[in-house]
């Protein structure tokens, strides 16, 4: 396993995290256990959770695995999205932040957070607040580092100014959906990250499932898509690029799972994939995906097939 740098920050990550989106409730919190451990039996200390996941089962499972190894992980969860009724059950106000962060705590049977994430933007709150509350938890030791996710460009700018003018903790991190398939982030929120030193944790790596292959021969039971949504014009269009990328695959005598893990990897070091598993096999199988390096040629025809929408050829 390699480790980078979280963004700016100096703790060190594994070049791939594990995310836990159906851990404790899609996945029974027995086997999620057993995923858990053996993502850290292979070097992954970076594990991603959220307080909206299965309920809280997600972390519920994440803190029974780590009890007894918590040191050995860098923790992140996520806050925003709505759990409760009422009109303080979503957002990411001060009020909410403080009681949300101690219900993660105790699910997490922990008493620090390494990475705490609003999960999406709050267009009803001040930034400023939530940056000032998130900030207070790091003074307090229940936090060590904060970052965003699904914020645009602009948004993270703001954020950015706002903790540099009013001395708080800026954001480390942006937690964005991103892979060969959806490449929207190059335009301009990647170009932000990469300028201003924002680690980038890409979730949806195999856009759920499609850069596996597996609907290219149709649908099944218990696949995500049904076989009406597969004939939508957009999901149609991009199975025409999955085929493609496949062939690429087979030339490389790898799996297309792997190759989609190792293009984000080849990103660079500050774009980390959150891998995510239903059974701890998975986790062999994609963390193959390391050893798989792509020259100029193969990035090449990837780009042919989908090419980047990022405008701006000064800053390449």
């Amino acid at each position: 396993m390699r480790y980078v740098r979280l963004g700016r920050a100096g703790v060190k990550v594994s070049r791939v995290a594990l995310g836990t989106g159906r851990l404790g409730s899609g996945v029974p919190e027995e086997t999620s256990i057993q995923i858990i451990h053996r993502a850290l039996e292979l070097g992954i200390n970076f594990i991603d959770t959220a307080d909206i996941y299965g309920g809280g089962a997600s972390e519920i499972a994440v803190g029974k695995a780590l009890q007894g190894r918590r040191d050995e992980v860098v923790l992140g969860t996520k806050f925003k999205i709505d759990t409760d009724d009422g009109p303080n059950g979503q957002g990411a106000s001060r009020y909410r932040i403080m009681r949300q962060v101690e219900r993660s705590l105790k699910r997490l049977q922990t008493d620090y957070i390494d990475l705490y994430q609003i999960h999406r933007p709050d267009g009803e709150c001040e930034i400023d607040e939530t940056l000032r509350a998130m900030d207070d938890l790091v003074r307090q030791g229940k936090v060590r580092y904060i970052g965003c996710s699904n914020f645009d460009a602009w948004r993270i700018m703001e954020a950015l100014w706002v903790s540099d003018r009013m001395n708080l903790e800026r954001f480390v991190t942006n937690q964005p959906r991103y892979n060969m398939l959806d490449r929207h982030v190059e335009q301009e929120i990647l170009p932000a990250c990469k300028k201003f030193g924002l680690a980038t944790l890409c979730y949806s790596p195999l856009e759920g499932g499609m850069l596996t292959g597996k609907y290219l021969g149709g649908t099944q039971a218990g696949y995500r898509l049904t076989g009406e949504e597969l004939q939508d014009p957009k999901r149609q269009a991009q199975l025409q690029k999955v085929a493609q990328f496949k062939t690429i695959a087979d030339r490389l005598g790898v799996s297309l799972a792997n190759l989609a893990i190792a293009w984000l990897i080849h990103r660079g070091e500050d774009v980390i994939p959150i891998l995510g598993a239903s059974r701890p096999g998975q986790l062999d199988e994609n963390i193959q995906a390391l050893e798989l390096t792509l020259d100029q040629e193969i990035l090449q025809q990837i780009e042919a097939i989908n090419p980047s929408p990022f405008f701006d050829f000064t800053l390449r």
